[in-house]
């Protein structure tokens, strides 16, 4: 889930610094949708970083079974 929204961040952010060249003006008094988009994708790079080293971490486990005969 953590890689999913990872990169689901980093695309929306890159689509504000990018590909959108004209907000409202009712939007960009609020707030700048070039900040908002470097927010955004620092926390999707930090969102599959953080993914990927999880996953890392679960192959690595091991689980241990004990079973008791009563």
């Amino acid at each position: 889930m953590g890689i999913g929204i990872g990169i689901l961040l980093l695309v929306i952010g890159l689509i504000l610094l990018f590909a959108i060249k004209e907000f409202p003006a009712s939007v960009q008094e609020v707030v700048d949708p070039g900040t908002v988009g470097w927010i955004l994708v620092i926390a999707g790079v930090l969102a599959l970083v953080l993914g990927l080293v999880m996953n890392n971490q679960r192959s690595r486990s091991t689980h241990v079974e004990e079973r008791r005969e009563l």
